[in-house]
């Protein structure tokens, strides 16, 4: 079946579609950090700056979770969309376009990390498969070394 819109106008109505996080990770992440006592966490929680590269630029990031008073920024990066080594697949339809938006998120996960920790913050990346129940003792430790 053919789209009823052009290639221009698709990219246009996609392009204008806001993403609102992964739900069912960050959901899941809430629920370790509530089962096991986790608190001073907010979610979605904005931060703002003017350091990247040394030069002054404004900046703004939302991390999926900050913790204001350890400075912690956590993201939880899903393994298909940030080229998890583990479990990152590669679609075969349009595989160029999906090559370039993979790479550009990691570029721009490495820029957002390298420009929060100018700014003074730790930053922890969990990836999607860390939140199973087979990998949750391991993650408990990165948290609470993270957090001190």
């Amino acid at each position: 079946m053919s789209d009823v819109f052009s290639k221009r106008k698709r990219s246009a109505v996609m392009s204008a579609i806001r993403s609102r996080g992964n739900a069912a990770t960050e959901l899941r992440l809430i629920a370790i950090f509530r089962a096991h006592g986790f608190t001073g966490w907010r979610r979605g929680a904005s931060l703002q700056g003017k350091v990247e590269g040394g030069q002054l630029k404004p900046f703004r990031v939302k991390p999926d979770f900050v913790f204001r008073a350890q400075r912690l920024a956590v993201f939880v990066d899903g393994c298909f969309w940030h080229g998890c080594p583990l479990h990152a697949t590669q679609p075969k339809n349009n595989a160029a376009f999906w090559r370039r938006k993979i790479a550009a998120n990691r570029t721009r996960d490495r820029l957002v990390t390298r420009t929060l920790r100018a700014m003074g913050w730790r930053v922890l990346r969990i990836w999607e498969h860390e939140l199973t129940r087979k990998n949750e003792a391991r993650l408990l430790a990165r948290l609470k070394r993270a957090l001190g």
